[in-house]
């Protein structure tokens, strides 16, 4: 799997999918009174672990000059990730694994909204219409009859981590996206230990192997990423990552005894469809573009 070809690089993503909703499995195994900055912080020290031989291989082997690149970008990013660990845990603690991961499939939408006000890129018709339903979608998912705070982490999460995504943008392209993600779960410590010191819940010994598994797994997915995008376009390939909700729905029934309702499914049709729909439109832009250049290719070689 070189990721190399169009169907590697699905095949890859479909993988990273699965790690990435493994790691949501682990989260949610830790007990539902867990010390969520505790918590958190294991996840953050065990992935600088697990990250550290990378790293020092990157940065022995690499020019050190841009070892040092982004850091003020990696400081944010890295706070953003604690607070990022701390809504993901909190809104997997109640809500059921499959509705959890429906409302976090979101972040896309959140993207393209937040890059139209920050990055000023074009907002169509067909955007706004998404975000939209993807919005519908997600009051037919909870059908909030009460607001919980479980409900307002989960939206809250896929906010953060769409703007953290969007903050990728503007990473340097010199530096290594795992080094760059060492340095960014080292600025996280800090502030998550801080954390952690001022909750002052008893050492859980109980929650450490799932915070460690969870990190492998967040570790894996960030890999299946580099290589799925690297060599082909993002908008013929970005559409596997929603095999992670199929995942979510096999998972906490198999594990959780969780059974998915229509309302689950329908929400999650709202939400998904429509990103299916801009993902396909841009393949086909893409295809009319390479199929005009390769016209104009032609008429100036006759």
């Amino acid at each position: 799997m070189s990721g190399r070809t169009v169907s590697s690089a699905i095949l890859i993503l479909v993988l990273g999918s699965f790690f990435a909703t493994l790691c949501d499995v682990f989260i949610k195994m830790a007990d539902v009174d867990v010390a969520i900055f505790q918590f958190t912080f294991f996840r953050a020290f065990f992935m600088c672990l697990f990250l550290f031989p990378i790293a020092v291989h990157k940065y022995l082997s690499s020019d050190k000059s841009t070892a040092t690149l982004g850091l003020k970008l990696h400081f944010i990013r890295g706070n953003m990730w604690v607070l990022a660990g701390v809504l993901l845990t909190i809104s997997l603690a109640e809500l059921p694994l499959a509705t959890a991961n429906a409302v976090f499939y979101t972040a896309p939408i959140f993207i393209m909204l937040f890059g139209a006000f920050f990055y000023k890129e074009r907002l169509s018709i067909d955007v706004l219409l998404a975000a939209i339903l993807g919005f519908i979608g997600i009051l037919v998912i909870l059908r909030p009859t009460e607001i919980t705070f479980s409900m307002i982490s989960a939206i809250l999460f896929a906010i953060v981590l769409a703007v953290n995504s969007l903050l990728i943008k503007k990473l340097p392209q010199e530096q290594s996206m795992l080094y760059g993600l060492f340095v960014t779960q080292m600025f996280a410590l800090p502030m998550v230990s801080i954390l952690a010191f001022w909750e002052g819940e008893v050492f859980d010994l109980g929650n450490i192997m799932f915070a460690a598994l969870s990190s492998v797994c967040s570790i894996l997915y960030s890999v299946s990423c580099l290589i799925g995008y690297r060599y082909v376009e993002s908008s013929k390939v970005t559409s596997a990552e929603y095999s992670g909700l199929i995942f979510a729905f096999l998972l906490g029934w198999w594990i959780f005894g969780e059974t998915p309702d229509l309302g689950v499914f329908i929400g999650s049709l709202f939400v998904i469809l429509p990103l299916l729909y801009l993902s396909h439109r841009d393949i086909r832009r893409l295809r009319k573009e390479q199929l005009l250049s390769n016209t104009r290719s032609n008429l100036g070689a006759g």
